[in-house]
């Protein structure tokens, strides 16, 4: 069978009311001027200092309901957004994340307070969306009890089952052409720069109709358990994932990995 055109979904990550407006902003208006539905993963207590841009936004909220009732997906970016787990995620990218290796009942605390906290603001939050993709399988238990059976995370090409929640799978973090599957592109509208910004526009604008929404993907595929080629390739791509991070932390250190470097070892 001949493989489906590629397909793209934008997910915004760091959402929250102290965040940078004027960069959000930019977004903002592209998301409307291209008719986009993206995922919105807002973190509904920050508590992480490198996300207090500004002062706190009164309209922030207002505005994530109107997106929503637009098309947007709203995520769960966590809790706080603090990272002082060291237990190993299940994709295994970052040595300390929010919510891996913390006890089972503290992760049923953070996760219901934080669904309240977005509901009460009048939000329906529908996908789970992991700061630093740290996760592990108490967080799939307690998505499940809590009803929220999406994931956007993997690096799988198509939507698959794992855990008893459905992933929707994130590989990029800038746009690129792509000839088949489905691509998301994660972006950080705090942290954009002005060349990052200027090429998602360009990106929009030749192809703004291989966007597609959270919903949609739901309704045309039927996900299951990912093949072993798929599987493959997702191990592949976490693999080169990994030495490009170890690449930039050697040369952040003013050093450069040799022949026998192991540049997997996170």
């Amino acid at each position: 069978m001949k493989p489906r055109p590629a397909q793209y979904l934008l997910r915004f990550d760091d959402l929250c009311p102290a965040m940078d407006r004027v960069r959000w902003q930019r977004f903002g208006l592209m998301i409307r001027e291209f008719g986009i539905c993206p995922i919105l993963a807002v973190v509904p207590n920050n508590k992480d200092p490198d996300l207090e841009i500004t002062e706190p936004n009164p309209a922030f909220w207002g505005q994530m309901r109107e997106m929503e009732a637009a098309g947007a997906k709203i995520g769960l970016h966590g809790y706080r957004h603090l990272s002082g787990g060291r237990g190993r995620s299940l994709l295994p990218l970052h040595r300390e994340t929010e919510f891996a290796g913390v006890r089972l009942e503290v992760q049923r605390e953070w996760i219901r307070s934080g669904l309240e906290i977005l509901r009460g603001h009048g939000l329906n939050p529908r996908i789970w969306v992991a700061p630093r993709h740290g996760f592990d399988r108490n967080t799939l238990a307690v998505l499940r009890e809590e009803g929220i059976g999406l994931l956007s995370d993997g690096f799988a090409r198509l939507p698959f089952v794992r855990g008893g929640l459905t992933w929707i799978p994130q590989q990029l973090w800038a746009p690129v052409e792509k000839s088949n599957g489905l691509w998301t592109i994660c972006l950080h509208s705090n942290t954009a720069t002005e060349s990052l910004v200027r090429q998602v526009e360009d990106f929009l604008r030749h192809h703004a109709a291989e966007f597609t929404s959270v919903e949609r993907v739901l309704a045309e595929t039927a996900p299951t358990r990912l093949s072993a080629s798929e599987w493959l390739y997702g191990m592949a791509m976490l693999l080169r994932i990994q030495a490009s991070r170890h690449r930039k932390r050697l040369l952040a250190r003013g050093s450069t990995p040799g022949k026998n470097a192991n540049l997997h070892g996170l």
